[in-house]
């Protein structure tokens, strides 16, 4: 005689450990999506600052460059009518 096991069903759906796994991965991928976006708003917004204080700093050398060029021509200037005093002073 033989005796007849019977085969024990598995489910064909979805078990309850799959959809956490499942949960879990969606879960990991949203916090690491959010955190690059958060990381990116950030650089994108310090770059806009880093920028603004470039375009100052560009402005300022200029205006020094100018400041430089009128100081030198006062001093030009000065020197010119020092003689010019000296001279008719004699």
């Amino acid at each position: 005689m033989m005796v007849s096991k019977k085969k024990k069903l598995k489910p064909n759906g979805i078990t309850f450990g799959m959809a956490m796994v499942i949960l879990m991965s969606i879960a990991i991928v949203l916090i690491l999506t959010s955190i690059k976006i958060y990381l990116s708003n950030q650089i994108y917004y310090e770059s806009k600052v880093v920028n603004k204080m470039v375009r100052e700093v560009s402005v300022l050398k200029a205006e020094n460059v100018m400041l430089e060029q009128s100081v030198e021509a006062l001093k030009f200037k000065n020197r010119v009518t020092d003689t010019i005093f000296v001279i008719q002073d004699n």
